[in-house]
């Protein structure tokens, strides 16, 4: 049986789609805490929007009756994620899992954002 791995297509860009009960309170924290820039937005009122910083993409969806999830939904990789760690605590947003440096060559910890989506934070050591 042939599979989609055995054809030579070439895959792009993945971004994680986050729900958000409130896009523009979502939209603030991660550009004004982690320095991302909106890049889209589409709705009236916005319903979506993509945000962008370096090679990293979010994209927002409104989901008003959002609950989050018991698991990460994101995962980033970062050039200082000692720096990272210190703007979540500094902003007060609850930390799910502590800065340590891991085993398997990563330093890392785990967030939640203000609509309590899980984002596991690392650094290649």
């Amino acid at each position: 049986m042939t599979t989609i791995a055995d054809q030579p297509i070439r895959f792009g860009r993945v971004a994680p789609m986050l729900p958000v009960k409130d896009i523009q309170k979502a939209h603030d924290f991660y550009a004004n805490i982690l320095g991302f820039q909106k890049t889209f937005e589409n709705g009236n009122p916005v319903g979506f929007m993509i945000l962008k910083r370096d090679d990293a993409e979010l994209h927002l969806t409104l989901q008003p009756a959002h609950k989050s999830a018991p698991f990460n939904v994101a995962h980033m990789l970062v050039g200082d994620v000692d720096a990272i760690h210190r703007l979540c605590s500094d902003y007060g947003l609850r930390i799910i899992k502590r800065l340590e440096t891991k085993d398997y060559g990563l330093r890392a910890f785990v967030f939640e954002d203000p609509d309590g989506n899980r984002i596991d934070v690392a650094q290649v050591i």
